[in-house]
């Protein structure tokens, strides 16, 4: 599933006006791009939703809109593909699926070395002790 797989009626675009550069453009034309996708209407298979929920929690409504602001350009048209272009790479983060972590443990043999290894750089640093004088 990617952005292009969204149906239409489920991503919204608003156009408002952006901080930053643009010098007079800025105050009159309305650059930047919010791009709203309606959750519930987008059809995400159910652990690719609760994925993307845990990516970016604070852009999440409470309404189930995702929310994604984009003004870095000055042109109204950069920022729109900007943010379609992060909405695609959420989703196809979100659709990676993580690996099982099995735990395992270090052998005998390799518990016998780290102590070895202990030892020997517990002894490198006896040598910077001061000499005794005994």
């Amino acid at each position: 599933m990617s952005a292009s797989d969204i149906p239409e009626d489920a991503i919204s675009l608003q156009f408002v006006r952006a901080s930053g550069p643009g010098g007079q453009n800025v105050n009159k034309v309305a650059t930047a791009v919010q791009l709203r996708v309606d959750l519930d209407r987008a059809g995400l298979p159910e652990p690719v939703r609760r994925r993307l929920e845990a990516l970016v929690p604070g852009q999440i409504t409470q309404r189930g809109e995702l929310i994604i602001s984009a003004e870095r350009f000055r042109s109204q048209h950069r920022n729109r593909e900007d943010a379609f272009e992060r909405l695609e790479a959420l989703l196809a983060r979100a659709r990676h699926v993580p690996k099982r972590r099995v735990p395992t443990r270090p052998s005998l043999a390799e518990k016998r070395r780290r102590e070895e290894r202990k030892k020997q750089r517990g002894a490198l640093k006896k040598l910077r002790d001061k000499p005794r004088l005994d």
